[in-house]
C-alpha cells in the first residue's frame, strides 16, 4: 500500500469518527431539548406554539413580515381571513 492510499484511509477514518462523535452529541442535545419541552408542558405552556415562537425568533423581521403577508393572502383567498381588530 502506498503512502497516498494509507493517508487517504487515515483521513477517511478520522472524518467518519468525527461525524459519529457529532451524531452522538446531536442525539444527546436532542434529548435535552425534549426534556425542556416536557418541562414547559408541565408548567402549562403549549409546546406546539412554543416551537413556532422559537422558529419565528430564528427569522429576521423582514422574513417574518413577508411570511405573514403571504399567509394572510392565502387565508383571504380561502375565505378564512381573520377579522381586523
Amino acid at each position: 500500500m502506498d503512502t497516498k492510499t494509507s493517508f487517504a484511509k487515515g483521513q477517511l477514518k478520522s472524518l467518519v469518527e468525527r461525524i459519529e462523535k457529532m451524531e452522538e452529541e446531536k442525539k444527546a442535545i436532542a434529548g435535552d431539548i425534549k426534556e425542556i419541552y416536557a418541562e414547559a408542558k408541565a408548567h402549562g405552556f403549549d409546546t406546539k406554539v412554543l416551537r413556532k415562537v422559537i422558529g419565528l425568533r430564528k427569522k429576521d423581521l423582514h422574513e417574518r413580515e413577508e411570511e405573514e403577508a403571504i399567509l394572510d393572502l392565502y387565508l383571504h383567498a380561502l375565505g378564512m381571513a381573520v377579522a381586523a381588530e
